[in-house]
């Protein structure tokens, strides 16, 4: 499946999902349609085993929503975005797949905002990240008011976004918004090493292990050991469970389903 402004490839069973607008990857409304397609299209591909998001644009990974979309938009215009984007946000929750980023240049508003639900967040030494939407008089609704708080904590959440302001991606770093930072030249390499090092894994597990911290770390602890309790049950059941210990035992790599 192509698109206008996404490029869609896979990679040794990673699947990268690149924005590709020019010049600076601003989401407008045919991009913001495409998303969920896209996003979709690599979660049915049972080739996919881990999902990566990035920027086809060599110096800018999203300058988030394009104003002039904003300057025209009414209420009913400002519905139809926010439910778009916040059904985008309950899919990626809801992904069986790992989702990592891969973030360089300048990262602002929505774009950097959708990847904030990934599971691992590899930035380069040159990107910048900045929520600016305190400075239009508007809140970021990409899920960021909840994404950034359980990342960052309460008060480093609100400082963030009451400054509107750009950090480096050490900053990022050193805050809890990214997981890595690595040279701009390696970026790439970096996060396909390490999304082919989670494709080797069993892809049962791999949900497993997402779905039940995701959902469990916003439930009381006796809620969340329900959701541990039964997925342990569903796996213990499947093929890849008995595979994984005949291979530990025999001393072979597994062969996964």
């Amino acid at each position: 499946m192509s698109f206008e402004n996404i490029t869609v490839r896979v990679e040794n069973q990673v699947g990268w999902l690149e924005y590709n607008r020019p010049p600076v990857n601003a989401v407008h409304w045919e991009m913001l349609r495409e998303m969920p397609q896209a996003i979709q299209s690599l979660l049915e591909d049972d080739d996919v085993r881990v999902i990566v998001f990035a920027s086809a644009l060599e110096k800018y990974f999203s300058t988030g929503a394009d104003l002039q979309v904003f300057a025209e938009i009414d209420v009913e215009g400002m519905r139809e975005w926010m439910t778009i984007m916040h059904t985008l946000v309950k899919t990626l929750r809801a992904s069986p797949k790992p989702l990592l980023a891969a973030i360089h240049g300048t990262a602002v508003g929505a774009g950097v905002e959708l990847v904030m639900h990934c599971d691992q967040r590899f930035a380069a030494s040159n990107a910048r990240f900045g929520q600016p939407e305190i400075n239009i008089n508007i809140v970021p609704g990409v899920g960021t008011t909840q994404s950034l708080a359980r990342l960052l904590g309460r008060t480093k959440a609100i400082r963030f976004l009451y400054d509107g302001a750009f950090i480096s991606a050490q900053k990022a770093l050193e805050i809890g918004m990214v997981d890595e930072v690595v040279e701009p030249g390696a970026l790439r390499e970096t996060v396909q090493k390490y999304g082919e090092t989670l494709a080797s894994k069993p892809p049962e597990g791999l949900a497993a292990i997402r779905q039940t911290i995701t959902s469990g770390m916003d439930l009381p602890f006796d809620e969340g050991l329900k959701i541990e309790f039964e997925r342990i049950l569903e796996l213990v059941q499947s093929a890849n469970f008995k595979e994984g210990i005949s291979a530990f035992l025999e001393k072979r790599d597994p062969n996964w389903n």
